[in-house]
């Protein structure tokens, strides 16, 4: 066991910006209205914990570890989670606002992002196989060689998506997001 682990304990309205983090591990703990911003918390693994109403803004999760990780009603915004611990990294996010953040190449199939703000979000060359998109809001967010097999995108909206550059094959769009499909042609679908 490691030497600063913690499990099954309650954080509410901590300043970790200013307290930092004393344990390394922490598994089935619950975060609720705490502040991450700006914060480096390092090698640290969180593991089916959940974070709720929590602002996680700028921080540098650089090596961090998230497996099983809930996010519900967080501010994420400029976040670089490709610089996360890869192994096992899997996280769902429910009403958060992650604009400006990043999941460049990452590997994370069957993500959910339920009801989000996912503005000028980088998803270029993700793996993000059959990944949901609920009723989430992707402007000026970046699809570049990304893997969207089998996604559902049929209730996101604003989203500009190149069937040429990226893989689509059967994912799930709705008739109201054609146009987001079609926007490189200078077209306009009625």
């Amino acid at each position: 066991m490691p030497e600063h682990y913690i499990c099954e304990q309650q954080f509410e309205q901590v300043d970790f910006s200013v307290d930092g983090l004393t344990a390394t591990e922490f598994e089935q703990c619950t975060f609720s209205h705490c502040n991450f911003s700006t914060f480096s918390p390092g090698s640290i693994t969180f593991m089916d914990c959940i974070f709720n109403n929590c602002n996680m803004s700028m921080a540098n999760l650089q090596g961090t570890a998230l497996r099983d990780v809930q996010f519900e009603d967080c501010k994420l915004v400029g976040i670089h989670f490709e610089n996360c611990n890869p192994f096992l990294f899997s996280a769902s996010f429910k009403n958060c606002q992650l604009h400006l953040s990043s999941f460049y190449a990452m590997k994370i199939k069957k993500i959910k992002f339920d009801d989000c703000g996912l503005q000028e979000v980088d998803f270029t060359s993700a793996d993000l196989t059959g990944a949901t998109f609920n009723n989430c809001d992707l402007a000026a967010t970046l699809f570049n060689k990304t893997k969207l097999a089998k996604a559902d995108l049929r209730t996101a909206y604003n989203y500009s998506i190149d069937p040429e550059i990226n893989d689509i094959k059967k994912a799930r769009f709705s008739l109201h997001g054609i146009p987001g499909l079609l926007d490189k042609y200078d077209i306009v679908v009625e």
